[in-house]
């Protein structure tokens, strides 16, 4: 993968546990390494990696992924239960896989991550403004059968 494409990470990117985090398979593909070396390299410095940083799926994280079509199937992973980095796990990679193409494409994945939760924050204020007008139109809602309905109750 000679030119990172940022929106190309940012597919990568995905909420479990309500964090953002990337899998260990899609890491080692743009590390241009095999997924078996990065987790070699995670074992050798595991007191780098606290659990707020890494973590490994568990089936029903996995399931649910298969399930909304994150991922094709579970062969998608390769056997094993992926490793999940958040975006400070992917920060500590950068010091374990020591290589040029390790800083590009950390680089590309901070950028990813920094668009990702713009985009998560500006959703979130729309989906409050949703919420208010959703709770607005019940309200009305109930004053339309309290005006049209009772005296309809009221004359029968």
């Amino acid at each position: 993968m000679d030119s990172i494409n940022e929106q190309y990470i940012q597919h990568k990117i995905f909420t479990i546990q309500n964090q953002q985090i990337m899998l260990d398979r899609d890491l080692a593909e743009l590390y241009q390494v095999e997924t078996r070396a990065l987790k070699q390299a995670v074992k050798r410095n595991i007191n780098r990696f606290p659990i707020d940083f890494m973590f490994e799926l568990t089936d029903s994280e996995i399931n649910l992924m298969v399930s909304q079509n994150v991922i094709p199937s579970k062969k998608y992973l390769g056997g094993a239960r992926p490793y999940a980095f958040t975006e400070q796990g992917v920060s500590m990679l950068s010091s374990v896989l020591k290589s040029k193409i390790a800083v590009n494409v950390n680089i590309a994945i901070f950028r990813a991550f920094a668009k990702m939760r713009k985009f998560l924050l500006t959703n979130a204020i729309i989906f409050q403004k949703f919420d208010y007008i959703e709770q607005k139109l019940l309200q009305h809602n109930e004053n339309f059968e309290k005006i049209l309905v009772l005296p309809l109750l009221l004359w029968n």
